[in-house]
């Protein structure tokens, strides 16, 4: 999945998502992913907007008796603080974000991906991993998209 070209790597969260849902079909690529970057010396960095996504979305399928505990659920954000660097979601990112608008058209759940894109360009990165590689293609002239999974 990573490059050894890839120094810094910004986790998208369905690879959170799968790495910690050991139900999910996708648990052992993402935990290998994970691994192989950790592995390889990668930078592996999240914003609070995906420590929120990822609460909502572990939640929700919680809820459905798919997915961890929700006392498991808080420990993986804590965890993830720590084991992961957490950049900011500041004013330059709300910057980025109408500037990268005014360029790609964007609207509804797609602003959520673009905010991810506008975070990633205020802090220096270029390497996004993740699984829904299609929501991003848009931005693929800001970023490189690394998938989770290769297509072939």
């Amino acid at each position: 999945m990573v490059t050894k070209d890839v120094e810094r790597l910004f986790v998208g969260t369905n690879i959170l998502i799968f790495a910690t849902n050991s139900l999910s079909p996708w648990h052992l690529a993402a935990t290998k992913a994970l691994q192989e970057a950790r592995q390889l010396g990668v930078e592996l960095i999240l914003s609070q907007q995906i420590l929120r996504e990822y609460l909502a979305a572990a939640t929700r399928i919680n809820i459905l008796a798919e997915g961890p505990p929700f006392a498991e659920i808080l420990e993986n954000i804590c965890i993830f603080r720590n084991d992961y660097t957490i950049v900011e979601d500041n004013s330059f990112v709300l910057d980025h974000l109408i500037e990268l608008l005014e360029k790609t058209p964007t609207s509804g759940k797609q602003v959520h991906d673009a905010n991810i894109v506008a975070t990633m360009q205020t802090h220096g990165l270029r390497h996004l991993c993740t699984h829904n590689v299609a929501d991003f293609q848009r931005f693929s002239q800001f970023i490189e998209i690394v998938p989770l999974v290769s297509v072939t």
